[in-house]
């Protein structure tokens, strides 16, 4: 028995509507890929490594390292090391693996005018349309599991390169075996181990390739596990939860469960993750419990394996 990932996603045309979009997939909350959308803006035909190592290649920026443990413990907001972008780039533009990824960082901040070459798409455009955030990674980097901590819907842009992504519906937040306080889990997708994490067997998700000038749209609370096939380029645009529930949770997420974790965490350590993590298989147990009531049929033995080479 293994993680079933055989969902398909849907694949729809950058011409979608707004009126169709809101209706089929942000109001059902429904993740779909929108082929070409990036195409629809300069930043389609301008954006490159060789485009931002000569536009901002002096700029100093701040990078997350894969290789630091602490990540497990807690949500991390802050970079590990900073580096000229330059620099960076050439990193990512080899084929080779590098532990160091950009994640949620403001190049719109050092670079007002790239908010020309690509503006906040109509398809989520709201109150927060000037929140736009990079993403950059190279061969083989991986963004660990988890969803985003403010609980709103985010459009994906991959303007460079691809990436394989494995999305999971908020439903199975406790067979993820999610950490409390927190919105990531430790679970290895790559190298599942069902002793010790039997609740994945029960869980159902995507998994999919993310081409260049694809924008993925991933509702709230989804979980996302995903490897860049070689040096890649995004920026995300969110889009405010129209769900009063949601709404609270991101209230509580931002300003109450975040900064509680990170003061505990920082006094007791490994005590505090490893009563998270007790926690957590605690909860999956209970949910396999509840799915064993539902349908005692056990899972289906599965053969779609979480590697790259599987992805489709």
């Amino acid at each position: 028995m293994a993680l079933d990932l055989s969902l398909k996603i849907d694949r729809i045309d950058a011409d979608i509507s707004v009126k169709e979009f809101r209706e089929r997939y942000y109001k059902p909350q429904i993740p779909v890929l929108i082929k070409g959308l990036a195409n629809k803006q300069p930043a389609g035909e301008k954006w490159s490594i060789d485009f931002f190592k000569e536009t901002m290649g002096h700029h100093e920026v701040e990078l997350f390292d894969n290789r630091n443990k602490e990540h497990e413990k807690t949500t991390a907001l802050n970079g590990d090391v900073k580096m000229p972008l330059k620099d960076y780039l050439e990193i990512i533009e080899k084929d080779e693996y590098t532990p160091l990824r950009m994640f949620v960082y403001d190049m719109f901040k050092l670079n007002p005018a790239l908010r020309d070459d690509f503006r906040c798409p109509d398809l989520v455009k709201g109150k927060l349309g000037k929140l736009g955030f990079f993403f950059m990674g190279g061969k083989d980097t991986e963004v660990r599991l988890h969803f985003d901590v403010d609980y709103n819907s985010v459009l994906l842009t991959q303007f460079y390169g691809s990436k394989r992504i494995v999305l999971v519906a908020p439903e199975y937040h406790d067979l993820m075996y999610k950490l409390p306080f927190n919105t990531h889990s430790n679970v290895d997708l790559d190298n599942p181990d069902y002793d010790k994490h039997p609740g994945l067997q029960y869980v159902k998700g995507y998994d999919f390739i993310q081409e260049e000038g694809d924008s993925l749209f991933m509702p709230s609370g989804y979980w996302h596990y995903n490897t860049y096939l070689e040096g890649g380029i995004a920026v995300s645009y969110r889009k405010m939860t129209e769900n009063p529930s949601l709404f609270i949770k991101s209230i509580l997420s931002l300003g109450v469960f975040l900064p509680m974790d990170k003061v505990i965490n920082k006094v007791f350590g490994d005590r505090w993750f490893n009563w998270k993590t007790k926690v957590s298989i605690q909860r999956a147990n209970k949910a396999i419990a509840k799915c064993k009531m539902e349908n005692p049929s056990p899972p289906q033995n599965n053969e779609k394996r979480t590697t790259i080479k599987k992805a489709s």
